[in-house]
Formats: C-alpha cells, structure tokens, sequence
C-alpha cells in the first residue's frame, strides 16, 4: 500500500545529537529568562522518562543547579530507588529522599482504597496485593479489572462497580499529589523551576494525575514520542539497566505495565498508531509495521480518541469569569 509504515524505526527516527542541543538550548532560556528561576527539581523514578529528562537538564543548567527527589511510598518497587541514585550518580547531580508513607498513612490513601477495593473483594486485607488491568487492544472492548492477589499467593481477576473503581483511582492519586507537594517544596525553597516528564504518548493520552504527575513548570519531552525518548537516552547514555526496564507505573502493590493498566498496547505499538492517527493515515497502513491487524488499529484509533475526549478536563487551566466578558467559554 502506498504509504504504508512498514518498517518502525522510519517514521520515529530523528536525530538525537540534534534534538538533546535543541532541548537543552530550550531550557537554558526557559529556566531563567521566561521562569526566572535558578534550577530545577524533578522525581526520578528510576525510569526512562525521568533519567532523560535529568540527564538533559544537567546538561543545560549544571549538576549544581539540578535536584533530584526519591519519593518512594511502602509498595514502591526497590529497583526504582537503586536505579534512581546509579542515575544521579553518574550525572553527579544533588539528590534528596523523601519518604512519603507517612503522608499517605496520615491522609487515608491506604485505608480509603483498601475500603472501596473490599466493596468488590471482602476479604481484602493485610497482606493482599492488587493492581488495576485493562483489556488489550486485542480485545473489543477495554474494560478494567481488579487483580487481587491473597497472601498465600492466590491471584484472582474481578470487575468492579464505578464506585469501586472511581474509589481506588481517587485514593492512588494521594501518592503522585504528594510527590509533587514535595516538588514544589524544595522548587520553593531553592527558587528552581519543577520539571514534568511525560513523553508524548502520556501527555497527549492524559496519563497523568491533575495536580499531581501533571503539574510542572516546564515538560521538556512531551513533545517526543515513547520511542524517540529510548532513541535520547541511548545517545545520553543512560545507565543499560534503566533504558532495558519495562515502562511500570510504579503505583500499585503489585508489579504493573503502562500498557496493562492503561495504554492496552505496548509502547512502540502505540506510538506508531498514535503517529498514524495524527498523520490521518487509514489502520491499513500502520498495521504492518506495528505488527497488528487492521482491526486492532482501527480499536487503538478509537481509543486514542476516546482518551483525548476523556481526558480533555486533565490538560484544561481553571475557567475563569471575564470582567466584564462574561463566563470564559
């Protein structure tokens, strides 16, 4: 088919020399001449998104002008935290810990999510583990499930009532506002700038919490797809360990993939039908490369779509009554 994307790697290549210096010139000039301020913060995760975005700031600002926060909670995995500081380590950037269990302990996170997971498992208690999944884009329809796992090691997929669901979502979104009070405590205290670090695919699908992850003063790769963003730490040369680690969310007591609790597809699927619905080429033509059929791409167009109309509130600033004017439309 004329058009079609065959073969991943052309369509999303770009040229990581020239893209780091282009970033890195953004944000020497935002920083101190549009934010006025004298660095920046961000959370390192021990992820891709995270370890890019630092490398690039230590090479715009300075190591000394770069703070990075491990805010692990008592269901972090402990491969974040080691992976962070090896980071931080080989960029020789300032680093702090800031353990939030005890905020999320004093706010209700665990007693408020433990309490809407029991309307739909009873029995949850001390000891179990869950996640939230959501059907692939194999399947027709992408509804999400409970998955529980007991202390004796029984695993067991639930559906869950809105309640339930909305319940469980609302009180895990204690654990990324908190992280990013934290942010914004050490922003204050240093006069820096807090750095977001969603790449394309998060911010454009609004996988981010609304006053949490989502909140920054600056975003220097959400304009780079998932794929381009592995392309940068190749040539920053971020640590092999993290650029091999499976993109996680890192919230849930048990171990979960991005695509799993909310993409459907893994990322380099995603990022091609993400680019073929905003390039307006038909399914046929991205299904070959991103190794689907047809109708899971016209699924995953759909869902994209969906998305952006779901999550349009996320990315909205607060409405505001003109003087005047009349109601901001």
């Amino acid at each position: 088919m004329t058009g079609a994307v065959t073969h991943f790697p052309d369509v999303l290549r770009l040229d990581p020399e020239a893209e780091t210096a282009r970033i890195v010139a953004a944000i020497r000039h935002q920083v101190p001449q549009v934010l006025k301020r004298h660095g920046v913060v961000l959370g390192l995760s021990g992820g891709i998104d995270s370890s890019v975005c630092a490398a690039l700031c230590v090479r715009a600002l300075g190591p000394s002008r770069v703070l990075g926060l491990f805010m692990p909670d008592r269901e972090s995995a402990g491969e974040s935290l080691v992976l962070g500081r090896r980071l931080a380590a080989g960029l020789g950037m300032e680093t702090a810990l800031e353990e939030i269990g005890p905020i999320l302990e004093a706010s209700g996170c665990y007693r408020r999510r433990n309490a809407a997971i029991r309307m739909v498992v009873p029995e949850y208690g001390d000891g179990w583990k869950e996640k939230l999944v959501i059907a692939s884009a194999t399947s027709a329809y992408a509804i999400s499930h409970l998955v529980v796992e007991s202390p004796d090691g029984n695993r067991r997929k639930v559906r869950m009532t809105r309640e339930s669901y909305l319940g469980i979502v609302a009180a895990m979104n204690f654990k990324q506002r908190t992280r990013k009070m934290m942010e914004y405590y050490h922003a204050d205290r240093l006069t820096y700038a807090v750095v977001g670090t969603p790449n394309r695919l998060e911010y454009d699908q609004g996988f981010f919490v609304k006053g949490g992850d989502g909140a920054a003063d600056l975003k220097p790769i959400a304009h780079l797809y998932k794929s381009q963003v592995y392309q940068l730490a190749e040539h920053l040369e971020i640590p092999e360990e993290i650029r091999r680690r499976p993109p996680t969310t890192d919230t849930y007591s048990l171990a979960q993939s991005q695509e799993e609790f909310y993409f459907t597809l893994p990322y380099r699927q995603m990022d091609l039908c993400l680019y073929g619905r905003d390039h307006g080429l038909p399914p046929e033509a991205i299904a070959e490369g991103a190794g689907l059929t047809t109708e899971q791409v016209k699924r995953a167009y759909l869902d994209i779509e969906s998305k952006r109309r779901a999550t349009r509130y996320l990315h909205l600033s607060p409405l505001l009554v003109r003087d005047g004017e009349g109601a901001e439309l």
